[in-house]
């Protein structure tokens, strides 16, 4: 959509602001607890009869990690970043936050650079820019502890894919975890689908019932805005 084009023509664009906010934070930690706890993968042992057949009260298949003293570093800090950091403290996570607006006097806000070396986790949430294209690329994940996680449901090209799966096999970085690719639907050459330590879903962080009836209540009220001179979420004027 051209919203200068429109605005030239007298014509108001309004967008649906903030409607997954929720639902795209949830996936964040979906991705951050899956590789932490390998849920799936205790699951699929003991229905595979391991747990029946072992002499032991537990076991498990994996290592478990807790996310409490842990570090996120949070990429772009607005309604969805500030979501994802209040779930973390509740976690007992450090917060540290890196986005094109500085709050003074809140000191989780620094550089990139120190975001990505002290980070537990790196969790993008930044818009798609010419300066954020691609900006998660080798440099990038080098700067990243070997332990780290990387999340990105913000927009695919914000993510080198070849550089993040490379990074991956070669054990720069330990895990990922990502809903949007570069292109969608995926192309059967992505790198990343024959990457075993990148988790993908298909562009469903938006998705959950609450968010679509959230995305139409506020897409009707748009529309009466228009009808009724009365508008509303106007980005062109």
């Amino acid at each position: 959509m051209d919203c200068q084009a429109a605005k030239e023509r007298g014509i108001p664009v309004s967008n649906i602001p903030a409607y997954s906010t929720n639902g795209v934070a949830q996936l964040v930690f979906s991705f951050i607890l899956e590789h932490c706890v390998n849920v799936a993968l205790h699951n699929e042992s003991v229905k595979n009869g391991e747990w029946c057949n072992t002499p032991h009260f537990c076991y498990w298949k994996a290592d478990i990690t807790e996310l409490y003293g842990k570090t996120i570093g949070i990429i772009g800090f607005g309604k969805i970043g500030e979501a994802v950091s209040k779930i973390a403290e509740g976690f007992g996570m450090k917060v540290l936050i890196n986005s094109r607006t500085v709050r003074e006097g809140d000191e989780r806000f620094t550089d990139i650079d120190t975001l990505l070396k002290n980070s537990d986790i790196v969790t993008m949430h930044c818009p798609l820019t010419d300066k954020t294209k691609g900006m998660a690329n080798k440099e990038f994940f080098a700067k990243m502890k070997k332990t780290a996680l990387f999340i990105n449901t913000s927009r695919g090209p914000v993510v080198n894919e070849q550089e993040l799966a490379d990074a991956l096999n070669q054990g720069v970085i330990a895990g990922a975890g990502v809903d949007v690719l570069s292109s969608e639907p995926a192309k059967e050459d992505n790198p990343l689908l024959k990457c075993d330590k990148c988790l993908i879903t298909p562009h469903i962080a938006w998705a959950s019932s609450e968010s679509r009836k959230r995305l139409m209540e506020i897409f009707k009220k748009n529309i009466e805005g228009f009808i009724s001179e009365n508008l509303v979420n106007v980005v062109n004027m």
